[in-house]
């Protein structure tokens, strides 16, 4: 699937054949999913569930070998479930971004940059 998904020329029409079939196995004893069963139970709208299903999800595809269709949605929850344990909030987390950034003193030579760039070419 990858080999073909890489390929200049690929005949799209013809993907839908080539790609396999997953299957998905959940062992329903597993403390994981007796966990994720009791939070949902409780919650059936809670974010922080639903990330964590399509993390055990997506991590079960990249461990299989297949690819992900969206990486970037994948490494955002992975984010916002890093933040949840370690219970940082996003709002903080962006007030403390700008906060550092303001901080910092300016570099030194940083106006002579540009004449310095103009000497090597």
């Amino acid at each position: 699937e990858r080999i073909m998904k890489a390929q200049a020329l690929r005949d799209t029409s013809t993907m839908g054949y080539m790609q396999a079939k997953k299957h998905f196995e959940i062992n329903a004893d597993h403390p994981i999913v007796e966990a994720l069963r009791v939070k949902a139970d409780a919650d059936k709208n809670d974010k922080a569930v639903k990330d964590l299903v399509w993390l055990l999800y997506e991590t079960s595809l990249m461990a299989s070998g297949f690819s992900l269709e969206e990486p970037t949605i994948h490494a955002s929850r992975i984010h916002r479930m890093i933040m949840l344990g370690l219970g940082v909030d996003e709002v903080a987390e962006d007030v403390a971004a700008t906060a550092a950034s303001s901080d910092l003193p300016p570099l030194d030579g940083d106006e002579d940059d540009t004449s310095r760039m103009e000497e090597v070419d």
